[in-house]
């Protein structure tokens, strides 16, 4: 006979932990009332399980209980079987197999606890003890299987659904049901039947809500489960025919077309992009005229705000594509040129269609682009044209009134002569012309000899039969790593040159073509090369939109930024589309010295004018700055610029923060200082909208001093509390003296409460901004100084129940305040490895995310654990629909197989799994030449350059250039 023992969590759960002994052959039982700490933490508590042992009153034989458990396999040790159903194998272990199943099977009766006139609760069955002699007078206890839980809960959404048919949150949640149901069916057809009645339940929740965008995404995603690529096209199609405006619903069918391995090709999706961005950016300029008529409002409807940056998010999805498929020149121009033709146009009253004839006139031209050195925008642009235009024709006026006076009669030609004259010009020029050939083809001629003539002396016979094929994988791995370093140093478009050139000055060797003209002046490689890299007006004219809100405008540029190696990560709000879709588009872990930061320098000084005193762009450019100056002594790298811009607005008091945060951080605290007593000793004499910055530089003042009192320094703490209580006093700042007294320390403590209870009503209503967040952080910091870790939580934690929950999801500034929040309490608690792969787990099942999965695998590789925990990791992460599409997840499998775990095999599977799901990826395809080509052989990997011609990937090198090389060598 067994015991039943129970481990609890506390003395309020003593009355689960009671030992039950009954006469009775039934050695297991079911809670009908459950743990409620279940219910609080979402999940049992990992103590809360129950010991078996036999039990015998006498000393146990330890010697016959070890032969016992060598007995053959006629001893059933609790195997993986269902007892109700011998032919159902179970699905896991909660308390033994065997319980576990009967648990799990559908012909169970459990227990349903009703509370008389109260809401109905579902209790969650847990296998614990019944204990005898229970109350249960004023509840209601029902037996229900699986099955009529399924009859009931089904009967419950029918009659909700008829009486609320336009509830969105309730056709959801009876589509998720039927996936709950599906995975509790064993057969496969049983799981289909139960697709199709999901499919079935969204598509009259469709057809009720044909505007739904939601619906329709869920309905699209149970499609794509059942039906073919080609079947499931058709579909998106039909559904963006009727919804042409929608951004969410392009940018999902532009995923699905974009991971289809068989229909993927480049040219394909410019044209899809190019649909998605014409039909979204057209029902944003209708919805606005719609809005606002002929009159230009201070501030748009949110409505249009979010469409305009869905677009921007389109745009950007399309610049990633074509970066990732090798295409860096066109990447960098398209940014390059939306940025122009909306961030920087001309102020002048243009129809979209002139507006862009005039932006032809400007990308066709020398004039540089943004993010080129030089570029002063289209806009100022346009006026130095006009005023050289006006000053040239002035200048021609004057010489013409100079030059002035009567030249002589001159006799006319008549009609004859002149038709005469014109005709020999004709046979003239084409004398010419064909004498111009002629000496040009004699020229290549000599040119063609006296190139084999050197090639003969270098040892290279042109007439020899040439060495085709490729007869070694390392010339393979050869060509992917020059391929690299191609696609790494050419990514800035070159211009192409327009206009009347004279041809009989230039030999033939001396032109390069650009579009349909030559360029005069490159050697014949260099010519190539421009013509490869040059991007014409018409490469970027379909993919050009405007944009009426500033919000997506600074949208716009701060993706330029953060595409090009700024980082503006803690301004950005992780839940937001644009963050999510840079996480999947992640290639390489990211390098903060890049080269490419030289070109945020420019647009960041253009763009001054148009984001007048953003501390958000300001601190970018110093960054950047930080990066691009090579030359190391004791000073910033970045003072020079920032002077250079506080002389020009000497009232930016947050340009002063930004940079004296930057000075603490290469050691310069004296400087840093001085910079922050200045602004704030200034702050008082600015204008009111100015004056409600100063919190902002209040906190970064007492975490600038907090974070350089780490060490032995006792100053810093007394100096972060003195900046802290000037800010709750709301008295006029004055350096650091002394620290604060016991007086001011109150007075502060009651400044902040009174500034907070302003504060959260601005919350309530939805106004939360930068100024609100720091001081909100201030006081947390505040009173974590003066009075413990847990009172500056609680003033946290208070904030937070002003904001409702849905606008907690998409605003940085909350989100910055729930990391504070939790560094604030991590940095005085201590975990242990078992309790961070918990936690892991747990975020894997809410909320999957490329940056959650890295880190599980840097912390598992560097404890060194197994191969097949590191393996499953991978392929857990692999399976999710979104994360399939990472490449850098799928470069870290491949790399992971080939260098740590050694399986060649395994590696070259993760290899074609990978292409597969990313075909865009030209990096992932070049891993196979360079990492694998001691596994494939040398016709896969030419099948393999094939396919990704066949793809219309960016191919820079030819092979031929490897295998000359190594003629030469040899």
């Amino acid at each position: 006979m067994r015991t039943l023992g129970i481990l609890v969590r506390g003395s309020q759960m003593l009355g689960f932990g009671r030992v039950l002994i009954r006469n009775t052959t039934k050695d297991y039982y079911f809670d009908t009332h459950g743990d409620r700490d279940n219910l609080v933490y979402g999940t049992p508590y990992r103590m809360d399980v129950p010991r078996y042992k036999p039990y015998n009153s006498k000393k146990l034989d330890f010697q016959g209980l070890y032969l016992l458990n060598k007995r053959g396999r006629g001893f059933d040790r609790d195997g993986d079987i269902d007892a109700l159903d011998t032919q159902l194998k179970s699905g896991g272990r909660y308390w033994s197999s065997k319980y576990a199943a009967v648990e799990r099977h559908k012909n169970l009766k459990r227990l349903r606890v009703l509370a008389r006139k109260k809401p109905r609760i579902w209790i969650c069955l847990m296998m614990v003890v019944i204990i005898p002699g229970s109350d249960l007078k004023d509840c209601l206890v029902v037996e229900e299987s699986w099955e009529d839980e399924v009859l009931r809960k089904t009967r419950e959404f029918n009659k909700l659904t008829r009486e609320h048919p336009h509830d969105e949150k309730i056709w959801l949640d009876f589509a998720e049901f039927q996936d709950k149901v599906s995975s509790m069916q064993p057969q496969k057809g049983a799981r289909l039947q139960m697709l199709e009645k999901k499919i079935s339940v969204l598509e009259k929740a469709t057809e009720l809500n044909p505007d739904n965008e939601e619906l329709l995404l869920c309905l699209m995603k149970a499609y794509q489960s059942r039906d073919s690529s080609d079947m499931l096209i058709g579909r998106w199609e039909k559904v963006l025919m009727h919804h042409s405006g929608n951004h969410k619903l392009w940018k999902e069918y532009l995923r699905v077309v974009q991971g289809e391995f068989s229909r993927f090709k480049v040219s394909d999706m410019r044209k899809m992009y190019a649909h998605a961005i014409q039909a979204v950016s057209s029902a944003c300029s209708r919805q606005f005229r719609q809005v606002y008529q002929n009159e230009k409002p201070s501030s748009l409807d949110p409505t249009i705000v979010q469409q305009e940056i869905g677009l921007v998010d389109i745009f950007l999805s399309l610049c990633r594509l074509e970066w990732q498929a090798g295409y860096q020149e066109l990447a960098t121009a398209l940014f390059q040129a939306e940025i122009e033709f909306t961030v920087f146009c001309p102020s002048l009253l243009l129809t979209e269609h002139s507006k862009l004839r005039l932006f032809e006139h400007f990308w066709n031209s020398d004039g540089p682009r943004v993010g080129e050195e030089g570029a002063v925008g289209w806009s100022t642009w346009l006026e130095k044209e006009e005023e050289n235009r006006q000053r040239i024709l002035k200048e021609e006026a004057s010489h013409d009134e100079d030059r002035g006076g009567w030249t002589g009669w001159s006799e006319l030609l008549s009609k004859h002569e002149e038709t005469a004259k014109n005709q020999e010009n004709v046979v003239h020029n084409e004398v010419t012309a064909d004498e111009f050939l002629e000496e040009s083809e004699n020229e290549d001629i000599k040119q063609e000899d006296d190139a084999e003539a050197l090639l003969k002396q270098l040892g290279i016979d042109v007439d020899a039969e040439p060495s085709s094929e490729v007869k070694d994988s390392s010339t393979w791995a050869r060509w992917s790593k020059e391929e690299s370093l191609r696609d790494c140093n050419q990514w800035m478009p070159v211009h192409g040159k327009f206009g009347a050139l004279s041809l009989s000055l230039t030999p033939p060797s001396q032109f390069v073509f650009a579009g349909s003209l030559p360029v005069v002046g490159a050697p014949d490689g260099e010519a190539d090369e421009h013509l490869l890299r040059a991007v014409l007006f018409e490469d970027v004219s379909e993919y050009l939109f405007s944009l009426n809100s500033q919000e997506a405008r600074l949208s716009l540029v701060s993706q330029f930024i953060e595409f090009f190696g700024g980082d503006l990560s803690q301004w950005i709000c992780t839940n937001s589309s644009s963050w999510k879709d840079k996480l999947l588009s992640i290639e390489v872990l990211p390098d903060p010295i890049s080269k490419n930061l030289r070109s945020i320098h420019n647009i960041l000084d253009i763009s001054e004018g148009t984001f007048p005193r953003n501390h958000i762009l300001e601190e970018a450019a110093l960054v950047a700055e930080e990066f691009s100056v090579t030359k190391l002594d004791s000073t910033t790298p970045c003072r020079v610029l920032a002077k250079s811009l506080l002389k020009n607005d000497r009232q930016d008091v947050l340009l002063c923060g930004v940079y004296a945060r930057r000075e603490a951080v290469f050691g310069n605290i004296g400087h840093a200082r001085r910079v922050f007593d200045l602004a704030l000793t200034s702050v008082e004499g600015l204008p009111p909208d100015l004056r409600s910055n100063a919190p902002l530089l209040y906190f970064w003042y007492a975490e600038t001093e907090l974070a350089n009192g780490s060490g032995n320094n006792q100053e810093s703490p007394s100096r972060a509390l003195h900046i802290l209580s000037c800010l709750g006093n709301g008295v006029a700042y004055k350096p650091f003296e002394s620290k604060p007294s016991s007086l001011q320390l109150l007075r502060a403590h009651q400044g902040f409460k009174d500034r907070l209870n302003i504060v959260r009503s601005a919350w309530v209503r939805g106004v939360v901004d930068d100024q609100s967040l720091a001081l909100t952080c201030s006081a947390a910091l505040f009173e974590e100084l003066t009075t413990g870790w847990a009172a500056g939580i609680t003033v946290l934690d208070e904030a937070f129940t002003m904001v409702l929950p849905d606008r907690r999801c998409h605003s940085y500034q909350l989100e910055f305040l729930f990391n504070y929040s939790a560094l604030l309490e991590i940095s005085h608690l201590y975990t242990t490895p078992n309790k961070v792969r918990w936690m892991f787990d747990d975020y894997f099942q809410k909320k999957p995310s490329v940056i959650l999965w890295l880190f599980t695998l840097s912390f598992e590789m560097s404890r060194g654990s197994s191969q097949h925990r590191i393996h499953g990791l991978f392929e857990r992460a692999l399976e999710n629909e979104r994360l399939s599409s990472s490449v850098i997840l799928w470069r870290l499998y491949i790399a992971y197989e080939i260098d740590i775990a050694c399986n060649p095999s395994a590696a070259k599977r993760a290899f074609f799994r990978a292409i597969h799901a990313c075909p865009w990826s030209k990096k992932l395809w070049l891993d196979g030449f360079l990492k694998l080509n001691s596994i494939l052989t040398v016709k896969e990997l030419s099948d393999l350059q094939d396919v990704m011609r066949d793809k219309e990937l960016n191919l820079r090198t030819d092979i031929y250039e490897i295998l000359l090389q190594d003629e030469f060598v040899s």
